[in-house]
């Protein structure tokens, strides 16, 4: 029986899903895309195998991202994503059904936390948990939550980036940024077609991002080529593109995230702001990851930026650790 309906957490993520099954740790971790046939409603690839189509598709093969900005855009896609992933990593029993944490942005309304309640349990979930992925991410950093200290997490994912204030089991403050990874990305391919007249996916510009991108100066950094489509001819042109450049594309993006950090310290009580200064600020998330992002937030703030251990994982760790202990966790849970 234990192979059938094992307790579940997920981070939902707009760019990646994560799960961790009980007693396991985390056994999934894919991108959040789907494929389907646009006729039939077939679906034909989740996950790695589905990005691999973005871009790439015939007029009947769409390739989408069922979640945006960290919430359910597309329902249905969504309910078939979930139980794609759900089937890939043990069988579903009609008799014994999982318990399932799911992680959620802070600013989440109460219509969206009922679609991501109803997804889950349209798929065969027997009660469900929903965790502010701040909440979680500072579990997963291994920080003490219920202390009588004010701890700042920043978690930057694919579609949002929420800076939140952490004391006693409880989100004292939170800000919910609608600029992350994605619109890092969308910088890049608006700065190539204004400047370079050359269209790119998006595929093609977080291979940019990941490659050459950086929050500050970093002189090691190297100019990286890239194929596009030229804008006039439609011919294939080939740009080669320096740090610096798209360091200057980024920056829109960039200083939306460093000023919501600065907003939150200002509208963070003194006690908390002061527990901060000797804690540190904690990153977490994907887009964390951008070279020099804590530097700058360092510079501007003047405290000490961490990386969790693992940034990408922290999220789907902290709703995993919460999972396992439900009692003890019971006061973070939203729902």
């Amino acid at each position: 029986m234990s192979i059938f309906s094992k307790n579940m957490a997920m981070d939902l993520g707009t760019a990646n899903t994560l799960i961790y099954l009980k007693g396991q740790g985390i056994v999934l971790n894919e991108p959040s895309v789907v494929a389907f046939n646009t006729y039939s409603k077939e679906i034909l690839a989740v996950g790695a195998a589905a990005k691999k189509y973005l871009g790439r598709t015939p007029q009947h093969i769409s390739a989408v991202r069922p979640l945006k900005d960290g919430v359910i855009a597309d329902f249905a896609i969504t309910q078939a994503m979930i139980r794609n992933f759900f089937l890939k990593i043990q069988k579903m029993s009609r008799f014994f059904k999982p318990s399932v944490v799911i992680c959620v942005p802070t600013g989440i309304t109460q219509v969206e936390k009922k679609a991501v309640i109803e997804a889950a349990e349209e798929v065969g979930c027997r009660k469900v948990y929903l965790i502010e992925e701040p909440m979680a991410a500072a579990i997963g950093a291994g920080l003490d939550i219920n202390a009588n200290r004010g701890r700042m997490i920043i978690d930057i994912g694919g579609g949002t980036t929420e800076v939140a204030v952490i004391t006693m089991a409880a989100v004292a403050y939170c800000e919910s940024l609608r600029v992350a990874g994605d619109e890092l990305n969308e910088a890049i391919i608006r700065h190539l077609f204004h400047e370079h007249k050359v269209y790119i996916g998006e595929n093609s510009a977080e291979k940019c991002k990941i490659e050459i991108g950086s929050a500050i100066d970093m002189p090691e950094l190297k100019p990286y080529s890239l194929i596009g489509k030229d804008v006039i001819t439609s011919n294939p042109k080939e740009v080669t593109l320096t740090p610096q450049e798209i360091r200057g594309a980024m920056q829109e993006p960039i200083s939306a995230i460093v000023e919501a950090v600065r907003r939150a310290l200002e509208k963070t009580p003194t006690e908390l702001v002061t527990d901060i200064y000797e804690e540190g600020i904690h990153m977490a998330g994907g887009g964390s990851l951008l070279r020099g992002l804590d530097k700058l937030i360092e510079n501007v703030t003047k405290i000490d930026c961490h990386l969790t251990k693992d940034p990408l994982l922290a999220i789907a760790m902290g709703s995993g650790i919460a999972l396992e202990n439900l009692k003890e966790y019971k006061k973070v849970f939203i729902n």
